[in-house]
């Protein structure tokens, strides 16, 4: 499963830097991976690849020419997503953002997110779920390269040179960095190895 999964291993030190794809408000469950994948077992390696290559699939095609993991790939160019308002919502099923971090996706900055998608970032230990106070996808375009700054709290667009102060993760954050709510709990001791 390690060949495959990134999960605990989303960064090293203080920063993310990659492509971004941008989102606008109200991506739903559904069009982040519609329900005829949930088949698919994240636990099981190939079906946890194959759950990647699906991930942002139910986007409108009219509103998004550019795919999240382009035709015939498994993963995707895209590690960080630049969304709007309310993202995640709809459904609460985990494959969502295990199916973003199946991709390759390490990191949603969102203007705000579905509480449930919120949690299930964290519990999976699949994406780092930064929240912005102020909307930032009109500052971005599909393919900018981005930089989150983890220790700063911040995200720089490396094509305009402007950075945006985010949220702070809290404690989130070291959950994420292990892996998930399980791994974490591993390694504070409150759970048995």
């Amino acid at each position: 499963m390690d060949e495959v999964c990134e999960v605990g291993r989303k960064r090293s030190g203080n920063e993310l830097t990659g492509k971004v794809f941008v989102c606008k408000d109200n991506i739903d469950t559904d069009q982040i991976i519609p329900a005829e994948y949930l088949t698919l077992v994240p636990s099981v390696p190939d079906e946890y690849e194959k759950l990647g290559s699906y991930a942002m699939i139910g986007l409108p095609e009219e509103l998004y020419e550019t795919k999240y993991v382009e035709k015939g790939q498994m993963r995707t160019q895209y590690e960080i997503i630049v969304a709007g308002d309310n993202f995640g919502c709809g459904s609460s099923r985990e494959h969502a953002p295990i199916a973003i971090g199946a991709a390759g996706g390490k990191a949603v900055v969102a203007q705000s997110y579905a509480r449930i998608f919120f949690r299930n970032c964290s519990a999976t230990g699949e994406l780092y779920p930064w929240e912005v106070a102020e909307r930032i996808v009109d500052k971005f375009e599909t393919g900018d390269t981005a930089t989150i700054r983890f220790n700063e709290k911040t995200i720089t667009n490396e094509r305009t040179g402007e950075t945006i102060e985010l949220k702070s993760l809290g404690d989130v954050q070291p959950v994420v960095d292990a892996g998930g709510i399980f791994e974490y709990a591993r390694l504070t001791g409150m759970i048995s190895s």
